[in-house]
């Protein structure tokens, strides 16, 4: 299971929200490319970045931020939040992101997450964010009624290349993941499911370590607090050295 810290992104500034609200951030830092530095020099091998403003407007907005990040450390990047289509998604591969995630276009024009999936294998990730079992879009803001584990059977017919799965409730809440609903999601499908929202201590990555088959956790609010070392996660998790 590979532990991913989070970078999300609003107004060039690296923020966490509570519940996916906007009007609810923490800016943390405001050069965001100088804590991708210090999660890569404390271990990881991978970041997971967010363009808050993108995923709220439907259009990215922190293409600058994402530069300069991806300018500063060598190691994989995935990005999501406004990527509605594939010139937005050929931009951020020729900047040199490794993978690339859809969500509100996933739900919206599968047509245009299938031809992603066909020009660039394995990079185009779906990111599945539900509350109460039910996929919401548009920065979480608007609620599509669908059922997530369906859903997720979908675009993994699709031939996406894995799941990003957030429980909405849980996110920037330190309440805990929801390790019920991610390992119904982990079972159901053949493609890495990465976990996503309320972990707050190591308790919780020992938790998700039991869920046979996890890709993956993405850690945010956690790491920027104190409350979880980085460092110790990777090593519980068997991703240091």
């Amino acid at each position: 299971m590979l532990v991913i810290p989070a970078i999300d992104l609003k107004g060039g500034k690296c923020v966490r929200l509570r519940q996916g609200r906007a009007q609810e951030a923490t800016v943390y830092s405001s050069q965001p490319q100088e804590v991708a530095r210090r999660w890569v020099s404390q271990g990881a091998r991978l970041i997971h970045i967010v363009d808050l403003d993108g995923a709220f407007s439907g259009a990215q907005q922190n293409l600058q931020a994402i530069r300069a990040i991806r300018e500063a450390v060598e190691v994989p990047l995935q990005v999501g939040g406004g990527l509605r289509s594939l010139q937005a998604l050929e931009g951020l591969f020729r900047l040199g992101i490794e993978r690339a995630i859809l969500g509100t276009a996933a739900v919206e024009e599968p047509q245009l997450l299938q031809e992603a999936c066909r020009r660039w294998p394995q990079r185009v990730l779906v990111g599945i964010d539900a509350r109460d079992g039910r996929v919401a879009i548009k920065g979480w803001v608007e609620e599509t009624g669908l059922d997530a584990l369906q859903f997720a059977r979908r675009m993994e017919a699709l031939g996406v290349g894995g799941i990003i799965y957030t429980d909405i409730s849980r996110d920037g809440m330190l309440s805990g993941p929801n390790i019920e609903a991610t390992a119904r999601m982990v079972r159901a499908l053949k493609v890495p499911v990465i976990a996503s929202g309320g972990v707050s201590a190591l308790k919780d990555i020992e938790a998700l370590l039991r869920i046979e088959g996890l890709g993956g956790v993405i850690i945010g609010k956690a790491l920027y607090d104190g409350r979880l070392s980085l460092e110790e996660a990777l090593e519980l998790a068997g991703n240091a050295g």
